[in-house]
């Protein structure tokens, strides 16, 4: 879950794990540790038509959902990171 300083110029003040709560590292609006975000509409033919899910989750809880799912993950390495 991400907080904004200002709505008008959204500069990140804090950012929290949805899942267990943990407020994760910022500096100068910049995440200083590992953090998968969620953004997702969901279309026509879902329960959900039309509404916007996000969520953050902290690595720890990212690795823990992960390694529940019957079809692993596919991971590829980058060679720039942003």
């Amino acid at each position: 879950m991400r907080k904004y300083l200002n709505q008008d110029k959204p500069e990140l003040e804090k950012v929290f794990c949805n899942k267990c709560g943990k407020q994760l590292q910022l500096e100068q609006g910049y995440l200083k540790e590992g953090c998968f975000s969620a953004r997702h509409v969901f279309g026509y033919f879902s329960r959900k038509d039309g509404m916007r899910h996000s969520f953050d989750l902290c690595e720890d809880c990212y690795d823990h959902m992960v390694s529940q799912f019957l079809i692993p993950v596919e991971q590829n390495e980058e060679t720039e990171l942003m």
